[in-house]
């Protein structure tokens, strides 16, 4: 299906630029995230990717240029702000405690209380809402597990990753940011993340894939966005460039067309 011409990012940034001393991170970079889609970010170390995505979820601000959302300026103080805008992002720590078990990981700092006195004075959690809960998330993303109240530390790594991202998709609820997630992680258990973030599509909520690896990025990306130096490069389409154009771009031995979201252009396949 190719998206509607005009269609409205979900997530973009105009002119962005963040200094650190005397290093240019990001210098006058654009962004588009459509809805229904997974946009990959890809360059070489020190590119800007990084310092893009912690500016996307609220970890530093921008020493110029604007976020939006749905057309409307927002502007991230602190992580918290990012969420509550729907934001939520899986850093390749996973951020997840290993001797929890996996709804207690779930809910990790949004704990559930008991109804009535138990919950609002004793301070009671609902232990049995927040499995039940937990259990419907992962049976969603189709995540298949012994127990819900299995601790993360006797999870395989590309389960461990499967609770980072049910996190995520249980509170991200506009966009769901995922940092390196099949790094260190063999064949089959990479197939498995490619398959849950295209679940997470399949929920309608669009995905932003940092990633170092190419043939992964183009099995499962509607576009690729480039940085080099700290600024874009250009967009790849996987239907319509190869994996060398995308190297090309990285390395600045070709360029693609940045397609700009204003230009009525972008073209998304899903």
């Amino acid at each position: 299906m190719v998206q509607n011409v005009g269609t409205a990012p979900v997530l973009q940034t105009r002119n962005i630029s963040k200094r650190f001393g005397s290093v240019i991170a990001l210098e006058e970079v654009d962004f588009e995230l459509y809805p229904n889609e997974i946009l990959a970010l890809v360059g070489d170390n020190g590119a800007g990717k990084s310092t893009l995505i912690k500016i996307l979820s609220g970890a530093y601000r921008p020493d110029t240029g604007e976020i939006l959302m749905d057309d409307r300026h927002v502007e991230f103080h602190s992580p918290m702000d990012a969420r509550r805008q729907g934001i939520e992002t899986v850093y390749q720590d996973l951020a997840l405690a290993p001797a929890l078990d996996i709804a207690s990981n779930l809910f990790l700092g949004r704990e559930e209380r008991a109804r009535g006195l138990l919950g609002s004075v004793f301070r009671k959690l609902d232990k049995g809402g927040m499995r039940r809960q937990a259990a419907a998330n992962m049976s969603s993303l189709k995540i298949g597990l012994r127990s819900i109240r299995q601790p993360v530390e006797t999870l395989s790594g590309g389960q461990r990753q499967g609770v980072a991202v049910a996190r995520a998709v249980s509170w991200g609820k506009r966009v769901v940011i995922m940092d390196e997630p099949t790094a260190a992680l063999g064949v089959k258990e990479s197939g498995m993340v490619l398959e849950l973030i295209r679940a997470v599509k399949a929920r309608g909520v669009p995905v932003i894939l940092i990633s170092h690896n190419l043939p992964h990025v183009f099995k499962i990306a509607d576009r690729i966005q480039v940085m080099r130096l700290g600024r874009r490069a250009g967009i790849a389409r996987p239907s319509e460039q190869t994996m060398d154009d995308v190297v090309g771009m990285m390395t600045g031995a070709s360029r693609a067309e940045v397609v700009a979201a204003e230009s009525g252009t972008a073209a998304l396949t899903s």
